[in-house]
């Protein structure tokens, strides 16, 4: 209203050419008025609203306040009985199953709770704040949902559960101890009810009425163990007993099914007791019936099993087959057989009296009705046994007799098979002995002449081909051996074996050495050397071959060239040089110098000039001077055969300057003196 008044009067003012003063402060006075009223209505208005405000949020507090404290007094009324609840069904899994339903509990639906009752602090907390800063009474609950009631709700609550959980897992370990005493009654009613299976049958039976003496104390033995099992099984009828009671006493579930087979086992443990009585009665009074029988069959065993055993060795000795290799060892068997005979008198005594035992123990069975009498419990040989073996071995005496007879007669002919091959071996082997030696000598002792030790040699192997029917005669005797079988000779040290190599050795002997000189001719007349030279390398030689065997080792070749005055040195370039000496002399490298190998080494050294060196000079002479030669040369300056042969042989010759085909003659010429 003061607005529209204003805004006229403004109007007015304008519309006016001049205005006065009084109008313009009449009008600025309007407009004063008009805006401190409207700063005070929009100061109301704001108290106002913040008043409204403030009540509303705190009416929607006291609202939510009241739903969750509602809700959570709910939970905690619906949960505290179920947690105050202390009763099973008495058994493990429902136990189990209760204790995961707490778990559950614990985990799942009470952690959300602890957040909700923190919640529903705070808001009270909350709402109570702002009350008391707007100057408002503070809120009041309803009743039974004060921030109390709740703490001794959720007080209660905690006690149920904690109270809870002790009583669970108590219960749970009674039960527990239930099922294992269950499981464990079980068990040993399974055992009990098995080990019984049969007995009371068994006991029922009258099987020792018809039994020999030997049965019924095997009967009566058995019978004992079982006393003895029974004895054993007492206690554990008792502890089942006691389990029982236990399980009773605890309250189990299906104590009625235990306490019903309780009752059967100890029924039949009674009824066993009374047949096991019954049972050993019967077997004594028929166990004293038959111990006569017994004493006469007891007799009979201690005879009997020393004769049978007798009879059997005896049977054994008298078939088992010999193998001798001698008259004493053979005339031993005779003396042994005749020392056998000389107690067969005895043994013809045990016989009879053997037989007059079971002859007793026939009567007396059949003067009593014994049955199964006749049936030995103590020995496993019976009369007619007996009378069977004793006939076998007055069988078998004769015919032993005549076996060590033929062996005898068979070993006399051996021994003179070994006389005949030992008379002629201690012939040939000394013979072949001396020859060697004479062999020996001649190939490595000192002679005039190279020819006469060859002449010697050859007379030697013409003798030796002379001895050869000595030989073809000991194979004939040996031959006889053989198939008579003897392995031993003590009338010779010479096998046929032993002379067999010694003659092969001698053969190879002589031909080695007739080789040998042969060669040392030819080498002799090639060098041009004499026979005092021959014979002073012959005696170095010998010299260092210690061992008499023809060779010498590199450490004895060695000593033998410084002792003929070689200079050998002993530092590494000397045994470079001695290593290529070796391997001129020992091209095989079979790790020793033959004589024929040394003499011809000392016999290049001696004459110097057949090197490979002189024979390059030779090729560079035909080849006028230059470093190669070509086929034409040579089949114009050497034989056909040796022509063809060295351009077999040559290499092609590479050097610039050189035709197409240029020969090597150095190359060829140092292959022809390599080491």
């Amino acid at each position: 209203m003061l607005l529209l008044n204003a805004c006229t009067f403004f109007s007015e003012i304008v519309a006016t050419d001049r205005p006065d003063e009084r109008s313009i402060i009449t009008y600025v006075s309007s407009y004063y008025h008009y805006f401190a009223h409207a700063r005070e209505a929009e100061s109301a208005a704001n108290r106002v609203s913040k008043a409204l405000a403030g009540r509303q949020g705190n009416d929607d507090l006291e609202n939510e306040y009241d739903r969750l404290a509602s809700d959570l007094l709910g939970w905690i009324q619906r949960t505290t009985p179920w947690l105050e609840n202390r009763v099973t069904d008495n058994t493990l899994p429902g136990a189990r199953k209760k204790l995961d339903e707490f778990r559950t509990y614990r985990t799942q639906h009470k952690p959300p709770r602890v957040g909700q009752k923190g919640q529903l602090e705070t808001a009270f907390n909350t709402l109570q704040t702002k009350l008391r800063l707007n100057n408002r009474p503070p809120y009041m609950p309803k009743e039974g949902r004060m921030v109390s009631d709740i703490a001794n709700a959720w007080k209660n609550l905690d006690n149920a559960e904690r109270g809870f959980e002790d009583w669970l897992l108590s219960e749970m370990m009674r039960l527990e101890r239930l099922d294992r005493l269950a499981q464990k009654f079980k068990r040993k009613a399974d055992i009990h009810e098995e080990w019984s299976k049969g007995k009371d049958e068994l006991l029922s039976r009258n099987d020792y009425r018809n039994a020999t003496l030997s049965e019924v104390k095997a009967l009566k033995r058995k019978h004992g163990a079982f006393e003895s099992d029974l004895a054993v099984h007492q206690e554990r009828v008792e502890q089942l007993a006691a389990i029982a009671e236990e399980l009773n006493k605890l309250g189990y579930h299906d104590s009625p099914a235990i306490n019903s087979r309780c009752q059967r086992i100890c029924s039949s443990w009674d009824r066993l007791g009374v047949l096991t009585t019954q049972r050993r009665q019967g077997i004594d009074e028929v166990e004293k019936i038959l111990e006569r029988v017994d004493t006469l069959h007891l007799d009979f065993a201690k005879r009997v099993t020393p004769f049978n055993n007798w009879l059997d060795g005896a049977r054994e000795d008298l078939v088992d087959m010999f193998i001798v290799h001698s008259i004493e060892a053979t005339q031993g068997l005779i003396n042994d057989h005749e020392q056998f005979k000389s107690t067969l008198i005895e043994a013809d005594k045990e016989y009879r009296l053997l037989v007059g035992i079971f002859q007793e123990v026939q009567r007396f069975a059949q003067q009593h009705n014994i049955p199964g009498a006749l049936e030995n419990p103590y020995s496993s040989s019976s009369a007619q046994e007996i009378t069977n073996k004793w006939n076998e071995v007055r069988q078998l005496v004769p015919r032993r007799d005549q076996a060590l007879q033929q062996e005898m007669m068979r070993q006399q002919q051996n021994e003179r098979i070994r006389r005949t091959f030992a008379e002629k071996a201690n012939v040939v082997g000394p013979w072949i002995e001396k020859q060697l030696d004479i062999v020996s000598s001649i190939g490595m002792g000192v002679h005039k002449s190279l020819e006469e030790a060859l002449k010697k040699l050859i007379a030697c192997r013409t003798a030796v081909e002379a001895f050869r029917p000595h030989i073809d005669e000991l194979e004939q005797y040996r031959q006889a051996e053989q198939e008579a079988i003897i392995l031993e000779n003590k009338y010779t040290k010479y096998s046929m074996e032993t002379l067999r190599v010694g003659w092969e050795q001698l053969l190879t002997s002589i031909n080695r050495n007739i080789n040998e000189v042969e060669n040392q001719i030819l080498t002799r007349d090639s060098k041009g050397i004499t026979s005092e030279q021959l014979n002073e390398f012959r005696l170095s030689f010998n010299h260092f071959d210690k061992n008499r065997s023809g060779r010498l080792t590199p450490e004895e070749f060695k000593a033998c060239l410084l002792s003929l005055g070689h200079n050998v040195r002993n530092d590494k370039q000397g045994e470079s040089q001695f290593l290529k000496i070796m391997s001129s002399v020992d091209p095989n490298m079979s790790g020793y110098v033959k004589f024929d190998s040394f003499l011809d080494y000392l016999t290049r050294q001696a004459a110097g000039t057949d090197s490979a060196d002189s024979l390059i000079e030779s090729f560079r002479v035909l080849a006028q001077d230059r470093p190669f030669i070509t086929p034409e040369d040579l089949r114009r300056e050497l034989p056909p055969d040796q022509a063809e042969y060295c351009i077999r042989k040559m290499q092609p010759y590479r050097l610039p300057g050189a035709p197409p085909n240029a020969l090597d003659y150095a190359s060829f010429a140092g292959t022809l003196y390599q080491f």
